[in-house]
């Protein structure tokens, strides 16, 4: 609700879909938002990523469809294999809630588009799994294709080069660990998120 709501205040028609779903119902980008998804049994997102409505995703990505994981939707977008990597258990396996700045990596993505490179964000995080990893062939590959979206100042959770989001190689499934949506509001404390979401309706 709280994403339906950021889109919304930005002038975009939001439509909530049900992960038994089969189809999209015609949207024209998709967001999987945070909260926990089956109870975060086995591995955050390694149940939600076998949801009907997933097939559909994932054709939806590969035919070139925006597509955004948010926190526990970055899991899912991982274990379902539209993204590189995985998330694990934070540094001192401690549950994180703060305030967190992010710096912008790069424009060329569909999170991005609007943002500058160098920009810092103010984005809060909230999460236990949300320490990216990933194998040393699949960081240079990111690093070179300039694929990392988003990376933590001051790193909370003990992500490897301090990645807070990446995105796939045809740049339209960006995941993230940091919630925009709690970011669209000034009574929230923010309004950084915006940039990310104009950026998603652009594309």
């Amino acid at each position: 609700m709280d994403v339906a709501e950021a889109v919304s205040s930005l002038g975009a028609s939001s439509k909530l879909l049900w992960h038994g779903d089969e189809n999209i119902h015609g949207v024209d980008s998709i967001v999987i938002p945070g909260g926990f998804a089956h109870g975060d049994y086995l591995r955050p997102g390694a149940i939600a990523r076998f949801s009907p409505v997933m097939k559909a995703v994932t054709q939806f990505a590969l035919e070139g469809g925006p597509v955004v994981g948010i926190c526990n939707g970055f899991q899912v977008l991982t274990e379902a294999g539209l993204l590189p990597g995985a998330l694990q258990k934070n540094r001192g396996l401690k549950f994180v809630c703060e305030p967190a700045t992010l710096r912008v990596e790069t424009t060329e993505s569909i999170l991005t588009n609007k943002a500058a490179v160098g920009g810092n964000l103010h984005i809060p995080i909230n999460h236990f799994e949300g320490n990216y990893t990933c194998n040393k062939e699949t960081l240079k590959e990111l690093q070179e294709e300039n694929r990392i979206v988003l990376r933590y100042v001051n790193n909370p959770n003990g992500s490897i080069d301090d990645i807070a989001g990446v995105c796939n190689k045809n740049r339209n499934v960006v995941g993230l660990m940091p919630h925009p949506e709690r970011a669209c509001n000034e009574l929230l404390g923010s309004t950084d998120g915006q940039v990310l979401f104009q950026s998603l309706l652009a594309a």
